[in-house]
């Protein structure tokens, strides 16, 4: 690591668990190691095929963006100082692994309350709320999300068998206005995502059509 005074403070992507209604942060997760690469797809959302063609150029909506990455992590450097690091010393990584998986289950006490309520006759049982999950990566991107798929790869093994090294890989869906509506924090949260895009796109200094090869469209 450089010691020069001048180099800049290396962010760390992660996901924030929100609390839906009030906003309220309930667990931030930091990638201890940012991926090398972040790949995204965007499904593009229009009329479709056999639209009449007065509809051909329209969108019905954003487009579907999805994330992938890997993230890795690694006990070595905790291991190297176990009085500072107790949890890591008993239980590995398994905590760090156990606070992303966490966010695809629905809570213990969610299962018992419906699991009650269900013995007792209820008709109706709501499925368990999930926390707001943002995709945080720089403060130019936070973007509500859905963790879509998680696989994890657990790579080394102390004496008691606890992962001290895994890989995680993460499938995250962008939530946006079609899927939380305009009046709630994740869809105003979206909002500033894509006008974030729109600035970004209008620094972008529009291209000579002599580039192309071509001097004006007929």
């Amino acid at each position: 690591m450089s010691t020069f005074s001048g180099s800049p403070r290396v962010l760390k992507g992660g996901i924030v668990l929100v609390d839906p209604a009030t906003a309220a942060v309930r667990r931030v997760i930091v990638l201890q190691y940012n991926p090398d690469t972040l790949s995204r797809t965007l499904s593009v959302q229009s009329v479709g095929e056999g639209a009449d063609r007065s509809e051909a150029m329209r969108l019905t909506g954003p487009p579907v963006e999805t994330f992938k990455l890997d993230a890795e992590i690694d006990a070595a450097d905790q291991l190297e100082r176990p009085d500072e690091h107790p949890a890591t010393r008993r239980h590995g990584v398994t905590p760090w692994l156990s606070a992303l998986e966490a966010i695809v289950y629905p809570t213990s006490a969610s299962l018992l309350t419906n699991d009650r309520l269900a013995a007792s006759g209820t008709l109706e049982i709501l499925p368990a709320q999930a926390p707001l999950a943002l995709f945080v990566w720089s403060k130019d991107r936070v973007v509500p999300v859905r963790v879509t798929d998680l696989s994890v790869t657990e790579e080394a093994f102390d004496p008691s068998l606890n992962p001290i090294r895994a890989k995680v890989s993460l499938g995250l869906r962008v939530l946006s206005v079609t899927d939380l509506g305009f009046d709630s924090r994740g869809g105003s949260l979206y909002m500033a995502y894509q006008q974030m895009k729109e600035r970004m796109a209008s620094r972008q200094p529009p291209g000579p059509l002599g580039a192309l090869g071509i001097s004006g469209i007929a």
